[in-house]
């Protein structure tokens, strides 16, 4: 047997050598332990930042472009009052490979003071592109032009039925879940509902985005102001359905501030409930620029007893007559409609300049034979001396909108920036003293109106999406329509309005309307900075606010 000696200086020195090489070889295990975990790291989906969904957190007012190269902007802060829609975007982004299954999922949003708003008062649709391939009209030297061919984010796809509160039934379309391709985008709306019940407080909630490369949250902040916006908004409107007329796409409308032109007596109790402050009595004349003829008079019985089928506190009008500024020779006949419209307690409505042959009805009470004259931008600048005329007699003078007829003024086709939706109702109106709206139809459809909005031509001209503000809701697997996104930005103007006259009513009217003509002066003087809409009505906001502790 040899023997070792082991306290000799060789033999220590190779003890030493195979120290030093087993500490080697574990440094070298770990090291590739080490990698091998950088490794799957890297090609993990759910921890590779360059597969998972890019979330950027975008305002309202901005449209988002299908490949628009966006960056991580994962939080949001609101304002709000009590009783107020107030919406944002939450934009998916897939980098490179795409991703798939993707869904989304919101949580309540809470208080510093306890308080929940619950996520039922949130509601999320997937934006809808849709192609313009022939741009609205744009006329040499243009102050507004329209933004050309291309895709547009507008029909909302809806996350949850809203009748049924349940998803929406198997349908063509369908908001979650979805693919998106590498390199694009896919904006989801969010419309947050603030209960008039709340505390005027912070509230804080998340958004998480899942898809099968990954997932990614968000942050929104929703300031609650302490003050409350009513339920029947200030602002008058008539927005026209002509082929669905029922309670339930007249129910979307009021959701958006916005009153139904016609509306069923049966429905009313139901209604006024959602907001509904008017009605129109349905008596149209026939008379509009083309023919200069109206239907015979209707009686005095016939209007009373049309009439007597709606509340009385509903404000009931009758739109008689359309553009007739050609048609001098009915200034009688209008006239005779006027008489017996008034003795049902019942306002004329006509489209057309104020004329000094109607302000005076023949009835010997000095009243003018249109109550509530309804003009253009154009019409209006025609005519501004008569317009200060009528408002001091006391008649209403509202706006409405319908095909670019001149270079200067807000437009709602499909391919002009959003502000030009929101500007009209809220900031203008109020500028120049008119107290309403409206618009001639809001479901002109095409026959496949999800990806066909080319939905009215004149004169060889089109106007992508003229005449409608919803869709119909059998392609997304719900009862009745679904709105626009032109149709919440022009809830949102409706909302503005109702800013400026809570403002009045606080003694601040001078003050609020100085401030609203800095964005909205008239037709011509308008801006087009959304962050500078936005700024003004916060200002507007936080003067509320404050007069209101």
């Amino acid at each position: 047997m040899i023997q070792h000696d082991d306290s000799s200086p060789k033999y220590m020195q190779i003890i030493g050598y195979l120290k030093k090489l087993k500490f080697i070889r574990w440094l070298i295990l770990i090291l590739v332990v080490l990698v091998g975990l950088n490794t799957w790291q890297i090609l993990s989906p759910s921890a590779n930042s360059a597969t998972v969904p890019v979330l950027y957190m975008a305002p309202s007012l901005k449209r988002i472009g299908q490949t628009e190269k966006i960056v991580s902007r994962p939080s949001i802060n609101i304002f709000a009052a009590k009783g107020e829609y107030e919406s944002f975007q939450l934009v998916i982004g897939a980098r490179a490979g795409g991703l798939t299954n993707l869904k989304v999922s919101v949580s309540d949003l809470l208080g510093s003071q306890g308080q929940t708003i619950g996520k039922n008062n949130i509601t999320l649709y997937r934006e809808h592109y849709v192609y313009v391939n022939h741009s609205s009209p744009n006329p040499k030297g243009n102050l507004n032009p329209p933004l050309g061919i291309g895709w547009y984010p507008d029909g909302l796809i809806p996350f949850v039925d809203p009748i049924t509160e349940k998803p929406p039934l198997p349908s063509e379309l369908k908001a979650v879940p979805f693919d998106l391709k590498s390199e694009y985008n896919q904006p989801i709306w969010v419309d947050v509902f603030v209960p008039r019940n709340v505390q005027s407080d912070e509230y804080t909630g998340n958004f998480i985005v899942t898809s099968d490369q990954g997932k990614t949250e968000g942050t929104v902040v929703l300031n609650v102001w302490n003050f409350e916006l009513p339920l029947k908004p200030s602002l008058k409107s008539s927005f026209q359905f002509w082929d669905n007329k029922t309670y339930i796409a007249n129910s979307e409308l009021l959701k958006h501030k916005l009153m139904p032109k016609d509306v069923n007596p049966e429905d009313q109790q139901a209604l006024i409930k959602q907001g509904l402050t008017s009605a129109d009595l349905g008596y149209w004349s026939g008379a509009n620029t083309n023919t200069c003829k109206m239907s015979p008079l209707p009686s005095k019985d016939q209007f009373q007893k049309t009439a007597a089928f709606y509340q009385s506190d509903l404000f009931l009008y009758n739109y008689t007559a359309d553009e007739i500024d050609d048609c001098p020779a009915l200034s009688e006949q209008i006239k005779h409609w006027s008489r017996n419209l008034h003795e049902s307690r019942v306002l004329n409505l006509v489209t057309m300049i104020p004329t000094p042959e109607l302000y005076d009805d023949g009835s010997g009470t000095g009243r003018s034979a249109v109550d509530i004259w309804v003009l253009l931008p154009n019409m209006y600048e025609q005519a501004t001396d008569r317009v200060a005329k009528v408002l001091k007699k006391g008649d209403k003078v509202w706006s409405y909108n319908a095909l670019p007829q001149e270079e200067y003024s807000p437009k709602w086709e499909i391919d002009f920036e959003p502000i030009n939706f929101r500007i009209q109702p809220g900031f203008i109106n109020q500028s120049l003293g008119l107290t309403g709206i409206l618009y001639w139809r809001v479901d002109l459809w095409t026959k496949d109106p999800w990806h066909d909005v080319q939905t009215y031509q004149e004169n060889g001209e089109y106007f992508p999406g003229e005449g409608m503000l919803v869709y119909p809701g059998v392609q997304v697997g719900i009862q009745g329509v679904v709105p626009s996104m032109r149709l919440k930005w022009l809830r949102d103007g409706v909302e503005d309005y109702e800013y400026i006259e809570i403002l009045k009513k606080l003694g601040r009217g001078d003050w609020a309307l100085n401030i609203s003509r800095t964005v909205g002066k008239d037709w011509r003087n308008w801006t087009r900075d959304t962050n500078m809409l936005t700024a003004v009505r916060s200002q507007l906001g936080a003067e509320i606010d404050r007069l209101s502790f």
